[in-house]
């Protein structure tokens, strides 16, 4: 994988991440977010890019970056959006956004690919 076509791919989990934020913010909130159809699909839309991403990663780069349970944890919440929607569990989401999201955010912006 080229430098190019990964730092493409972290820009992109970055402006993921700022998405969600923004939305977040405008619907004052990640429970109101969550609670309205909209905010919700956004979001969870958001979420399963983030982890169709993070799943391109290879494994040089993810072990170099410690991001073997980003990536993995990642890739299983977008399964579980995209195979079991009328199921989403929104507390497990709304964890996701709290504890997880900033924290993948500060890793992810940390990488540096030459």
């Amino acid at each position: 994988m080229s430098s190019k076509s990964i730092n493409a791919k972290i820009e992109f989990i970055i402006e993921m991440i700022d998405n969600i934020e923004e939305i977040t913010k405008r619907h004052n909130g990640i429970v109101k977010t969550l609670g309205d159809f909209e905010g919700q699909m956004a979001v969870l839309m958001g979420l399963s890019q983030i982890g169709e991403t993070l799943k391109k990663f290879d494994d040089d780069l993810v072990d170099k970056y410690d991001l073997r349970d980003d990536r993995d944890g990642a890739y299983y919440t977008r399964n579980y959006i995209v195979h079991d929607y009328e199921g989403v569990d929104l507390g497990f989401i709304e964890s996701i956004l709290r504890d997880y999201l900033p924290e993948l955010k500060e890793k992810i912006s940390n990488i540096k690919y030459v």
